[in-house]
């Protein structure tokens, strides 16, 4: 993803060992577990990415990348994975124009209406040198390989106004490819939600693409910006598909949409496997992994994920992303942080606006040791109960909640409760980006959602994740979650709903 990237690792990416938060994993089936793999790649880009050059520099410039991808692959063999995810733009870069993009492109077959092994018959297409060594990259390691290309597909011209086709008569596609173990080519899926790309058209229709493996079942693909839409990612989860694969070139966006915090928040709302990666490039706050800026393999044992028909239980609580949290579907919350679920409602507390992410929060100031707090957006509202662990603490929190429609670089429609740290001990610097904090509380978090797809976070300093200690899920719409315990400094816990159904009004 090109001009204000994305990015990101989620098998996740702070430690190799985290790799189950891959996962934000839920109803695991016994004995079942597969080795998967992502590679956090820093790019080698073209430094003048806005000057055409020829199919031989072109090739020559992803080949260097290539190189990276060859050793990184049987490394990862050599580590017992079976599936290998390579992130967006990894191959070739970003920022390109629809012109000079044109010599990284190649015409990638539909593997639904063609069985193609680029590696095993690499004469039946011309121009698909970066095709056919992927191809062999997976059967040379007999590993599934996923990875990130522009793809040129013939759009005949239409003399109708209203035709989707380009003008000049051809489409250009943002790709995920995927490979089967043999280096049969066994998925192709175009990004439908593009980001300021303007070497790529967006697909006529989205598209829904998996491909099954022996060892875990169904994947489904999807790209960065596409994990903030309902199409196809919500479609792909409607349909059952529990193990997602996210190449991203993700920017990090706090305090709300750093690249780990929204992927695992994605995966524990949306109860999926996802299997991310991201471009690793400091200087665009492209990151993962949490290492210096270098590239980095993580290879982790997930569990496979049960169909999602066989879960229906309305009160089934189960095991969360390898550690101790839980998720509980329930008719009713019944439970309460205080010892009365009657107690009174809290009382109000001054209030203000602020600006986070671009967006206007109704804010409300958590300067007591302990506190039951109640804050609305309009009709939306959220309600905190807190309790600091140390009394003296310095820094400045504020709880805010936002019910509206994003309109700064995408528009999408949301309903958010989240607890921020404030850059400073001013209320004019609540929202604004935080990566470090010493405070840490225990507290319980709940919004009156008008939406089932709200997705939870807990970020800490330093970019470190922790798993809610409890999320639970009401019939009406309420969605509480507790933790208690944070381990770092809180800088951010927050319940982000998406009101798909409103993007377009």
């Amino acid at each position: 993803m090109p001009d204000g990237g994305e990015t990101m690792l989620f098998v996740i990416a702070v430690v190799s060992v985290y790799l189950a938060s891959v996962v934000g994993v839920t109803d695991s089936t016994p004995d079942s577990s597969y080795v998967a793999a992502v590679y956090e790649h820093k790019v080698i880009l073209n430094p003048h990415p806005r000057v055409p050059v020829s199919r031989h520099d072109a090739l020559q410039h992803m080949q260097k990348n290539l190189d990276i991808y060859e050793e990184q692959a049987a490394r990862a063999a050599q580590q017992g994975a079976q599936i290998l995810v390579f992130p967006e733009d990894g191959i070739h870069g970003f920022n390109f124009t629809r012109l000079s993009i044109t010599s990284y492109l190649e015409t990638i077959p539909d593997p639904q209406e063609e069985s193609w092994n680029p590696c095993m018959k690499p004469e039946r297409h011309n121009n698909t040198e970066v095709l056919q060594r992927l191809s062999c990259m997976a059967r040379r390691n007999n590993l599934y390989l996923v990875a990130n290309m522009p793809d040129l597909q013939p759009c005949p011209l239409k003399t109708s106004p209203t035709s989707t086709c380009p003008p000049d008569g051809r489409w250009q596609f943002n790709t995920n490819v995927a490979f089967r173990s043999d280096g049969l080519l066994v998925a192709r899926y175009h990004k439908h939600n593009l980001y300021f790309e303007a070497s790529c058209d967006t697909p006529p229709e989205p598209e829904i693409i998996t491909f099954d493996t022996p060892f875990a079942g169904k994947f489904g693909l999807f790209i960065c910006f596409d994990i903030l839409f309902h199409d196809p990612t919500v479609l792909l989860v409607q349909r059952g598909v529990r193990q997602l694969i996210f190449p991203t070139a993700w920017m990090n966006q706090l305090p709300l949409l750093d690249s780990i915090q929204f992927q695992q928040a994605f995966s524990l709302g949306a109860n999926v496997t996802l299997l991310a990666v991201n471009i690793r490039n400091d200087r665009l706050i492209m990151t993962g992994s949490g290492d210096p800026e270098e590239g980095r393999l993580l290879v982790a044992r997930v569990p496979v994920l049960e169909p999602l028909e066989v879960k229906q239980s309305a009160a089934k609580e189960v095991e969360a992303g390898g550690g101790e949290s839980t998720i509980s579907v329930a008719t009713d919350s019944g439970y309460c942080y205080q010892d009365s679920c009657d107690d009174p409602p809290p009382p109000s507390y001054p209030t203000f606006i602020s600006s986070m992410m671009y967006d206007t929060f109704t804010f409300v100031l958590l300067n007591e040791t302990q506190g039951d707090v109640k804050v609305c957006n309009g009709t939306f509202c959220c309600r905190l109960q807190y309790r600091w662990l140390l009394q003296d603490h310095k820094e400045l929190y504020a709880f805010g909640a936002f019910a509206g429609t994003h309109t700064v670089n995408g528009r999408y429609a949301l309903q958010v409760c989240a607890v921020v740290r404030c850059a400073g001990l001013d209320r004019s610097s609540c929202g604004q980006e935080v990566e470090e904090a010493e405070s840490k509380m225990d507290f319980l978090l709940e919004g009156n959602f008008d939406t089932k797809y709200v997705y939870p976070s807990i970020l800490t300093s330093r970019m470190f994740l922790e798993q809610p200690e409890s999320l639970e899920k009401a019939a009406d719409g309420r969605l509480t979650m507790k933790h208690s315990n944070t381990k770092g400094g809180l800088v951010t816990a927050c319940l982000y709903g998406r009101m798909y159904h409103l993007d377009n009004e």
